[in-house]
């Protein structure tokens, strides 16, 4: 039996809204569950699990109709999904006697239900959430029927609010794979049967690293899983060393070569660190029109008189520490670890630079 497992889509997010690159984001999360689906053709999946927040908030009713024509168009695989801490099912929700196509089957109850697939061998457990946040582990007590030979568990959650896990009780409750939402980045609590695949796309610049879903097979050796990156962009988090020698258009050529390397598609926060010239101003707010910089944040400090302060605390710790770098080169190392060691002497003795 063969599955795709995704979570966290997020459709109706507006990432990075007000940004210059922003206009083409929320398109950018129907295309690539597109892309997903048109694998799940291709490879003939038999099941395509949606482990919780398809939507990132309350789904409107042309959005439950346009993703189930989507889903319709899976002429071989089944899709089963549950409602997450974004899109859960309230009294006034559109999910509540919405008509899915027949290979669709959400499980939206409250309390853990199941559907199975006798064709297959496979049965699937999932419950939904009916309210933003979930304290009880509601996981802990679920167990494997045996109802079919084959026995998968859609599940979203994995902190205080949202249906803590405890990985050692999950071990016990007998499926033969676990499939997780609510956590964006992809990783196995336990190695190839309790899984986080992670969100397709990235929606936070605090979402760094890749993203996609999982593809996995049931057979009688076990599970075998493999993951995809599918996403569009990434965000990157990338330091940029300044110096005392640096001038705004060096510190803007080494963001452009950071960009090149990593991707102009790709999103970029970048802190500035290191010692600048003292007379050296640094606008944080013009980067953006360099590329897709959503943040630039400056944790420079004006460069050291390094010889001032020698003579001043010959005596002292301070002066002792410079002494040791002599000779070292202006833009080395060394010279970093010394300006470095310099200002956390300073600002130990309340001075400042």
């Amino acid at each position: 039996m063969r599955f795709i497992h995704i979570a966290d889509v997020h459709l109706g997010a507006q990432p990075d809204a007000g940004e210059k690159f922003s206009g083409n984001r929320p398109r950018e999360l129907w295309d690539t569950l597109e892309h997903v689906i048109r694998i799940c053709g291709e490879e003939r999946a038999d099941l395509l699990l949606v482990a919780g927040d398809l939507f990132h908030r309350q789904p409107l009713l042309r959005e439950l109709k346009e993703v189930n024509a989507l889903f319709s168009e899976l002429g071989h695989t089944k899709v089963v999904l549950i409602a997450g801490n974004h899109d859960p099912v309230r009294r006034d929700s559109y999910y509540r006697g919405f008509r899915w196509a027949e290979n669709v089957i959400p499980l939206l109850g409250e309390k853990m239900e199941y559907v199975e697939f006798p064709e297959l061998e496979t049965a699937v457990y999932g419950l939904s959430y009916h309210a933003r946040e979930i304290r009880e582990p509601l996981y802990d007590c679920a167990r494997a029927q045996g109802i079919q030979r084959y026995e998968l568990l859609l599940a979203h959650g994995g902190d205080e609010k949202h249906i803590p896990i405890n990985v050692e009780k999950l071990k016990r409750t007998g499926f033969d794979y676990v499939a997780l939402g609510h956590i964006h980045k992809p990783h196995s609590l336990v190695k190839d049967r309790v899984v986080y695949s992670g969100a397709l796309e990235p929606i936070d610049r605090n979402d760094t690293g890749p993203h996609g879903f999982v593809r996995g097979e049931v057979t009688e050796q076990g599970i075998r899983i493999r993951w995809s990156a599918c996403a569009c962009r990434e965000y990157f988090h990338r330091d940029i060393r300044v110096d005392e020698g640096d001038t705004v258009r060096s510190i803007r050529r080494k963001m452009e070569n950071e960009i090149r390397e990593y991707g102009d598609e790709n999103i970029y926060k970048f802190v500035l660190k290191g010692f600048r010239d003292r007379e050296l101003m640094i606008e944080p707010g013009h980067w953006g029109m360099y590329g897709n910089v959503i943040e630039v944040i400056d944790e420079t400090r004006p460069a050291l008189d390094l010889e001032r302060l020698r003579r001043e605390n010959e005596d002292s710790l301070i002066g002792r520490y410079i002494g040791q770098f002599d000779g070292c080169r202006e833009g080395s190392v060394e010279y970093q670890a010394l300006c470095e060691g310099v200002s956390a002497l300073l600002d130990h003795k309340g001075r400042q630079i």
